[in-house]
């Protein structure tokens, strides 16, 4: 009986002994798998310890943080924080390795990429969703319709009263997006045409300061991303060209090409996406992040 037990006892020590050797070997592992630049992209095995920077768009701001918050809630040892500031704050940071992804409410530049470039950052652009810009005023305001050619001409200030359109006989005050915004390039590019805004134009710092205003100008007009568009404000059908059929910013209209004001929504990565941050684009291209694009109100991909 005293051999059985010390032969137990042995047998018990040995076990203790593989398995504090196999958990040393893994806890190795473990540290290898930590210190590897690109985990992984597997819910398991990516290191969240991660802080994600989310830097850019004030337009796409709302829509990145209900991104997250669902990530988050989907990856409860996910970190993500989300930050506007214009889409020229979030490309800045991209092309200085201070944000992981920019959100941007417009493509980069040539030679924002070959700046980015320049740092050692290989960007690669991913489109998220699509957004309409609508063309929106004082609720009361009773014009009825806008072409292409009359935006251009109200935000270069070559009319400046609404009686030209139209309206009543009143001095348009113009909204604008301040020049760091991609919402402003773009509208600046696609629809004047790259000529400059008007001197008088006001330029405000968000697309939420653009509502406020309109909602107590009755004079007033500006151009606000369609996730924006609240019942506090009237949006103007705008035709392609005068005679042509005018159409409100929606889904369907955007998706089949009859609304003329609108535009991808794009994030920027450095490289291809690796661990945390793929699961995240994966999320938000996915069918869960699609569906968060929509109930924001843009467009989703599909």
């Amino acid at each position: 009986m005293k051999k059985i037990a010390l032969l137990l006892i042995l047998v018990m020590v040995a076990t203790v002994a593989m398995v504090g050797c196999s958990s040393s070997s893994s806890a190795d592992e473990i540290g290898d798998n930590n210190n590897n630049n690109n985990p992984p992209a597997t819910g398991e095995e990516v290191d969240f310890s991660k802080l994600v920077q989310v830097r850019g768009s004030d337009t796409m701001v709302n829509l990145g943080q209900q991104w997250a918050e669902v990530f988050m809630d989907e990856n409860p040892q996910a970190q993500i924080a989300v930050t506007g500031g214009g889409s020229g704050t979030g490309i800045a940071a991209i092309i200085n390795g201070t944000a992981d992804i920019a959100q941007s409410s417009r493509a980069m530049k040539n030679e924002e990429m070959d700046q980015a470039k320049a740092n050692g950052f290989e960007l690669k652009e991913i489109v998220a969703g699509r957004d309409g810009i609508a063309i929106a005023v004082h609720k009361s305001n009773e014009i009825e319709t806008l072409t292409m050619a009359n935006l251009k001409d109200i935000f270069t200030g070559k009319i400046t009263n609404w009686k030209e359109l139209g309206g009543n006989d009143a001095e348009i005050t113009l909204y604008s997006r301040e020049s760091n915004s991609g919402t402003y390039a773009f509208f600046k590019e696609f629809v004047l045409k790259d000529e400059e805004y008007a001197q008088h134009s006001m330029l405000m710092p968000s697309t939420g300061a653009i509502v406020e205003g309109l909602k107590q100008d009755v004079n007033g007009i500006g151009y606000i991303g369609l996730g924006y568009l609240t019942d506090d404000v009237k949006a103007v059908p705008v035709a392609k060209e005068a005679g042509d059929q005018s159409f409100l910013p929606s889904l369907d209209t955007i998706n089949s090409g009859d609304y003329p004001v609108a535009r991808p929504l794009f994030l920027y990565v450095a490289g291809e996406p690796q661990g945390v941050i793929k699961l995240y684009v994966d999320f938000i291209l996915g069918s869960g992040g699609q569906a968060i694009v929509k109930e924001t109100g843009f467009i989703p991909l599909d």
